[in-house]
């Protein structure tokens, strides 16, 4: 397991590097300018508002299961970075929907720190589901923190005038890299492990979609990439629900490192 673990620990450093020797990149404007402006009973851009709805929903479901004393957790400590996840997940649908009311920079970051929460709290969900149980946990607020840190130092840099979204870029493609880094290197100590690569496609359809916001409103006039893209996203946070609900714990001839005593 130490051999595998240098892996993440030269990404993670690799990834830091980025983030402090990359040049600035400002947040583009034209980034707010989405496809679907359209108003309905006096909500503007009313699709990529109330689209939202669906992080809600995925959300406060997630969360019903992960406390659920019937979902298998070896440990009951194991549930925090789950809880954490799904109730980042349900915020962004507040954060994301005040954003689309009047896309801006200072609205953009409710948008992002929710789900900043969410890509660091699923890191921590997984390490301690594969490498240590221990190591996951202790990380949890260490690396909230650092997803927090991002978002600000992203936006007080856009308020002095020379804005630097690089941090807060890096450190979302480090949270997908590294989540199926951590899936392809370690076995999870459950059934529907492979579940994660689920969760990974619904992360890069969102994307795509993002990226199609106009030419799929163009096809029809009926809805947008952009509102798509909020569905998509929630699906990745349906398949972490899904996994928890029907998982089992598995026997395995190198188990992460239990150390942490059960509070049941």
């Amino acid at each position: 397991m130490v051999g595998r673990t240098w892996y993440v620990i030269a990404f993670t450093v690799a990834s830091i590097a980025a983030a402090f020797l990359l040049p600035a990149v400002p947040q583009p404007l034209s980034y707010h300018d989405f496809a679907d402006q359209r108003s309905f009973f006096g909500i503007p851009n009313f699709f990529d508002v109330t689209s939202n709805a669906a992080f809600l929903i995925a959300g406060v479901a997630g969360l019903i299961v992960t406390l659920d004393r019937r979902t298998v957790f070896a440990q009951q400590v194991e549930r925090w970075p789950y809880a954490v996840f799904f109730v980042g997940v349900a915020l962004t649908a507040f954060g994301s929907g005040y954003y689309h009311l009047a896309p801006d920079n200072e609205r953009l970051v409710w948008d992002r720190l929710p789900m900043t929460i969410a890509f660091m709290s699923l890191i921590s969900a997984l390490i301690v589901d594969r490498i240590s149980i221990r190591a996951g946990v202790a990380l949890l607020v260490p690396l909230l923190l650092t997803g927090t840190a991002s978002v600000f130092y992203w936006i007080a840099t856009e308020r002095a005038g020379a804005g630097n979204l690089v941090p807060y870029a890096v450190l979302q493609g480090y949270s997908v890299i590294a989540a199926l880094l951590m899936a392809y290197l370690y076995p999870s100590r459950y059934t529907r492990g492979g579940d994660i690569y689920s969760v990974f496609v619904a992360y890069v359809s969102a994307k795509v979609l993002e990226g199609l916001d106009l030419p799929i409103l163009e096809l029809g006039h009926l809805v947008s990439g952009h509102t798509l893209k909020h569905l998509a996203a929630a699906m990745a946070a349906v398949f972490v629900l899904r996994m928890l609900n029907l998982r089992r714990l598995q026997v395995l001839a190198d188990p992460p490192q239990v150390t942490l005593k059960s509070s049941s």
